[in-house]
């Protein structure tokens, strides 16, 4: 996205990026919830009768892999289809191609949800790139060539 194309559009703000992001997350972690439902209640009275949380860090560790696995798919297939996971949609945001300025297509929208989970995991160093950088890019925004922008 040249200069002239940058102007029309309004950066989003951190503000509207967090609240987007913990909707995004109360979201995904309900479908967990669902998909786990039954093993979830199972290791619940286990934990409950002996005080003992081996069997739910086990569990944790065993199912990491889907738990990300979910959250990529959930990005990436919000961000290919429209710019906007429902948390975004919510505070009216979009994700758009910063050459473009165009929603992602499905390899810039997968190659972003991908990066997302390591900006997240280590200590959310990638998120906060976003406080130094004037089109508030995190790292898998500027990977990705992707911004944020108001709706």
């Amino acid at each position: 996205m040249d200069e002239s194309n940058l102007n029309e559009y309004q950066i989003a703000t951190l503000g509207k990026r967090a609240m987007a992001y913990f909707i995004d997350d109360i979201i995904v972690s309900i479908f967990l919830f669902i998909i786990f439902y039954e093993k979830l209640i199972v290791i619940y009275q286990e934990v409950q009768s002996s005080a003992d949380y081996t069997s739910l860090v086990v569990y944790l560790q065993e199912n990491t892999l889907i738990f990300i696995l979910l959250r990529i798919v959930y990005q990436t297939f919000f961000v290919w289809q429209n710019g906007m996971t429902p948390g975004k949609m919510l505070v009216k945001i979009k994700v758009v191609d910063i050459d473009t300025g165009r929603t992602p297509n499905f390899g810039t929208a997968l190659l972003r949800a991908s990066i997302r989970i390591i900006s997240e995991s280590v200590f959310y160093i990638g998120y906060i790139m976003a406080f130094f950088n004037p089109l508030v890019q995190t790292l898998h925004d500027k990977l990705a060539k992707t911004v944020v922008v108001d709706a």
